[in-house]
C-alpha cells in the first residue's frame, strides 16, 4: 500500500496541474482512482525489479516489422530469431517503435493504445524478449488517430474518448504558436451544434488530445501500467513539448507539460517495477535540457544536437562547431543520461542546431545533403514562411561524399567514425537497426509513398540479410562486423558508463578529442578523431605514448613524440 507521504505527493503534484486550470475540478476523484491503480498493481508484483545502466546498456531502435519473411505476418517472431543470432551479443535494450493498431506516420497515428498490431505481433513476444532485455516502448502521448475508438466516441459523445480531444474556439490566439510541420494547424468543425476547431499538430490524422481533461492523464497512466505488466520499463514520451496548449503562448515546453513529465515521473518511481523516462523534444538545446528538470523528470533524454553537429563536422572535416558544443554541454547528473544517436527512424532534425550552427553554414550544409540524395520536411514559422525542420537521409547517404571527397574514396572510414564517436561519447548509445548495415536511401518506397521519410525506413526480408551477413565481402558484412566491434570493446571499458566523466580536449579544427574517466577514476580512455582526409599528427606527452589502442590492442605508432593518424581514423588510448 502506498504510504500517506507518498498519497499527499501525487495529490499535490495534481492539484499543481490542474488547479491553476479549473478550481471545480475534482482532484480528489482522479487521486483516489491513481492510488487504487497503483496499488492494485503493486499486488500483482510484489517484488521491484532492478534496472542496472553501465557501460554494457546499449540501445537498438527498430520497427516491429524492420525485418520480415517473405511478407509473413507475426513479424517480431523472425525479429526474435534475427536478434538472438546477430545482435543479441552486442545490444540489451530494444526499442520498438510504435507496435499498436494505427492509420498512418509509420505507427505514430495510434488507433488502440492496448493491441499490438497482428501482423507484427502479440504482447507474448515483447514478454519473452522482456526477459533478457530492457523493452523501451513509445507513449504517443500527444495525439491519436482520427480513425480510432476514441475519436469515434468523441464524436459521439460516449467513453472512452469523451472530451478526449483538443479543440479552440476563434478566440483562440494562435499567432506565437511554434510549429513542427507546414500543414494547416485547425481543422473547422462543426460538433453538437458548436462551432470549434480541431488542433492537429503533426497532421490531419492525428488529433491532439486535451490534457486539461485529468481522464486524458489518467488514460495515459493506465496505458503506461498496461505496458509494464507486458515487460516494457522503458517508457518514450513522443512528442511531450506539445502537450498543452495556452492561448497567445507558443504552445510548447509549457509549465504544466513540466507538471506532467514530473506527475508521470512520480507514479513510476512507485511502481513495483523499477521504469525510466525518455523525453522526446526535438527543439533548440536549451529546452531539450530543460527536460532534465531538477531530476525529477527525464532519466534520458535524446541528444539531439549531436546528429546535425557530427555529420555536419564530418562533411565539412572541420570540428570547430563541435567542439565547442561539446565544450559547453554539461554533464548529466547521476541517475540522468543522455541518449545518444545520429539515425533514428527519423530524419537529422535541424532545430537543435539552431544557435550552433548560423544560417549561412546551414545553407551549405543543406545544399551538401541535397547532393547526397536528401530531401527536407519543413516547418511553419510565421503565416507564409517555412524552415527547414528535418533533412530525410540515411546516415549512410548523408556521410557517403563530400566537398573534398567527391568521389567517397573514405565512405566507409567516414561512416565507422561517426559511430566511434557517438558510441564513446557521455551517455547511452542507440543505434538504428538500418545503420548497422550501410543501409541507403529507400528510393523505391519514397517514389511509391512520397513519404520524405520513407527514405530511412526500409524494411528489410530477413533470409536477403542473412544470406548478405555469411558474405564476408558484402556491404552489410564490413558494416555489421566493424559497428559490432566497437559495442563489443565499449561494453568492457568502466570509463564508457553513461555517467563517467566527459572532458573535451582543445585541439584543431582537423581533430576531436575528449576524455572518459570511470566513477572509480581507475580507468582514463582519451578518444582520438581525426575528421579529415588527410594524414594527422599529434604530440602526446611520454605517459600518453605508452597508452594502448583499444580498438587494435596495439601501442601507438610514434615518430618525435607524434603519434600518427590515418584519414578518418579512431583511437580509444586506454590506461
Amino acid at each position: 500500500m502506498l504510504s500517506s507521504k507518498i498519497q499527499q505527493l501525487l495529490k499535490q503534484r495534481l492539484d499543481k496541474i490542474y488547479r491553476p486550470v479549473d478550481k471545480n475540478i475534482d482532484t480528489n476523484f482522479y487521486h483516489k482512482e491513481l492510488v487504487q491503480l497503483i496499488n492494485s498493481f503493486n499486488k500483482k508484483n510484489k517484488k521491484r525489479k532492478k534496472i542496472n545502466i553501465s557501460e554494457k546498456t546499449t540501445l537498438l531502435i527498430t520497427y516491429g516489422d524492420s525485418v520480415t519473411q517473405n511478407g509473413a505476418d507475426h513479424t517480431l517472431k523472425h525479429f526474435k530469431k534475427f536478434f538472438s543470432k546477430y545482435l543479441s551479443s552486442y545490444f540489451n535494450a530494444i526499442h520498438f517503435l510504435p507496435f499498436y493498431p494505427s492509420s498512418s506516420d509509420s505507427g505514430f497515428a495510434v488507433k488502440d493504445h492496448y493491441k499490438i498490431d497482428r501482423k507484427i505481433g502479440s504482447w507474448k513476444d515483447i514478454s519473452s524478449l522482456s526477459k533478457t532485455n530492457l523493452i523501451m516502448a513509445d507513449i504517443v502521448i500527444n495525439h491519436a488517430s482520427s480513425r480510432g475508438l476514441w475519436f469515434k466516441n468523441y464524436l459521439r459523445n460516449n467513453s472512452p474518448g469523451k472530451d478526449y480531444f483538443l479543440t479552440v474556439d476563434h478566440k483562440f490566439n494562435t499567432n506565437k504558436v511554434i510549429r513542427p510541420r507546414d500543414h494547416k494547424l485547425l481543422k473547422k468543425i462543426k460538433l453538437f451544434n458548436n462551432t470549434r476547431y480541431l488542433w492537429r499538430t503533426f497532421s490531419a490524422d492525428q488529433i491532439d488530445l486535451n490534457f486539461k481533461n485529468p481522464r486524458v492523464l489518467m488514460r495515459n497512466i493506465k496505458i503506461l501500467i498496461n505496458l509494464l505488466s507486458h515487460g516494457t520499463n522503458v517508457f518514450r514520451l513522443d512528442a511531450i513539448a506539445y502537450l498543452w496548449k495556452e492561448s497567445g503562448t507558443k504552445c510548447v515546453n509549457l509549465k504544466q507539460t513540466h507538471e506532467i513529465i514530473k506527475f508521470i515521473k512520480l507514479v513510476g518511481k512507485n511502481l513495483k517495477s523499477e521504469s525510466i523516462l525518455v523525453t522526446e523534444t526535438n527543439l533548440p538545446e536549451k529546452e531539450n535540457l530543460s527536460y532534465f528538470g531538477k531530476g525529477d523528470e527525464a532519466n534520458w533524454i535524446y541528444n539531439f544536437s549531436l546528429p546535425p553537429l557530427l555529420v555536419h563536422a564530418l562533411s565539412f572535416e572541420d570540428s570547430s562547431k563541435l567542439l565547442k558544443w561539446s565544450r559547453k554541454l554539461p554533464q548529466a547528473k547521476k541517475g540522468t543520461s543522455y541518449l545518444n544517436f545520429i539515425a533514428s527512424h527519423d530524419g537529422i532534425g535541424m532545430r537543435p542546431a539552431e544557435g550552433i550552427l548560423n544560417n549561412k553554414t546551414l545553407n551549405i550544409f543543406f545544399r551538401r545533403i541535397k547532393k547526397n540524395g536528401g530531401e527536407f520536411s519543413y516547418r511553419k514559422i510565421q503565416k507564409a514562411r517555412k524552415k527547414i525542420y528535418e533533412a530525410n537521409i540515411t546516415i549512410f547517404n548523408a556521410l557517403e561524399k563530400t566537398d573534398r571527397d567527391p568521389k567517397g574514396q573514405y565512405s566507409f572510414e567516414r561512416y565507422i567514425t561517426a559511430h566511434a564517436i557517438m558510441i564513446s561519447f557521455e551517455g547511452i548509445p542507440a543505434i538504428y537497426l538500418n545503420s548497422i548495415f550501410g543501409t541507403p536511401n529507400d528510393f523505391n518506397k519514397y517514389i511509391v509513398t512520397n513519404n520524405k521519410r520513407d527514405l530511412n525506413r526500409y524494411k528489410w526480408n530477413k533470409k536477403k540479410l542473412e544470406k548478405k551477413l555469411k558474405n564476408k565481402h558484402s556491404k552489410q558484412y564490413k558494416f555489421y562486423k566493424e559497428i559490432t566491434r566497437l559495442l563489443l570493446i565499449r561494453k568492457n571499458q568502466k570509463a564508457f558508463h553513461p555517467n563517467a566523466i566527459r572532458k573535451t580536449i582543445k585541439s584543431n579544427q582537423n581533430l576531436f578529442i575528449f576524455k572518459r574517466i570511470s566513477l572509480d577514476k581507475k580507468q582514463t580512455v582519451t578518444c582520438i578523431f581525426n575528421l579529415t582526409s588527410k594524414t594527422q599528427s599529434l604530440s602526446l606527452d611520454k605517459k600518453s605514448m605508452n597508452l594502448k589502442n583499444l580498438l587494435n590492442n596495439r601501442k601507438l605508432y610514434t615518430t618525435n613524440n607524434k603519434v600518427r593518424i590515418e584519414p578518418f581514423q579512431s583511437l580509444w588510448l586506454s590506461d
